[in-house]
């Protein structure tokens, strides 16, 4: 059994970590230490789509201990879906990376949301990070006024989006933000553009989130 120690880890972090150990060899199960009955509920949803098996126990120091338990053959429906998502990224290797390749992520803003700026600055970290662990990363991901924050090496999204880079995707900085808001010795990740550069990358893909 492993153990996932994730306290005062924010969402989706607990259910991404759970899901990698998972993933390992040699792993049938996980215990995950997590302080929020949120992180309890999320981990409780993906065990049960695999059909793995799961329980919870409240600790006296205030945080909770999640058990996962994997058999070693897949059940029927966690079968089906890994093999739903292997066939989709066998279909995307066939097709030249065009599906990998058509969504375009526009970032605005250095939150996410309306309404407390702490918890939309927590979100929007959360929301580059699980872009980080999709299997199919963005082509681009583009940053406008404040969002060029995020881009500025004292962001706490950096090491998130270098993964990105590594992965493949194309990060890219407003040029006029930059110099707005006087961050241009800071740039951390990625390179910049200007609103043709985006303009294009927005208008070849076939997908376009705007945050």
């Amino acid at each position: 059994m492993k153990t996932i120690d994730v306290l005062g880890k924010p969402c989706p972090i607990p259910v991404i970590e759970a899901k990698k150990a998972l993933t390992e060899q040699n792993t049938d199960s996980v215990l995950v230490k997590v302080d929020n009955f949120v992180a309890v509920q999320n981990l409780e949803k993906m065990a049960k789509g695999y059909e793995y098996g799961y329980s919870y126990s409240e600790k006296p120091e205030g945080y909770f201990e999640v058990l996962i338990n994997k058999n070693e053959k897949s059940p029927p429906k966690a079968r089906a879906i890994e093999n739903e998502q292997e066939n989709k990224n066998e279909q995307e290797n066939k097709n030249d990376g065009l599906v990998s390749n058509s969504l375009t992520v526009v970032i605005s803003r250095d939150t996410m949301g309306a309404g407390a700026e702490e918890l939309g600055k927590i979100l929007i970290k959360g929301f580059i990070y699980s872009l980080a662990e999709l299997p199919v990363p963005p082509k681009s991901l583009i940053f406008l006024n404040s969002g060029a924050r995020l881009t500025s090496n004292d962001a706490n999204t950096v090491d998130d989006l270098k993964k990105l880079e590594q992965k493949g995707t194309e990060i890219l900085t407003c040029g006029t933000c930059v110099n707005f808001y006087g961050l241009q010795d800071k740039l951390a990740v990625g390179a910049i553009t200007d609103m043709y550069g985006i303009t294009e990358r927005m208008s070849a893909s076939s997908n376009v989130i705007n945050i």
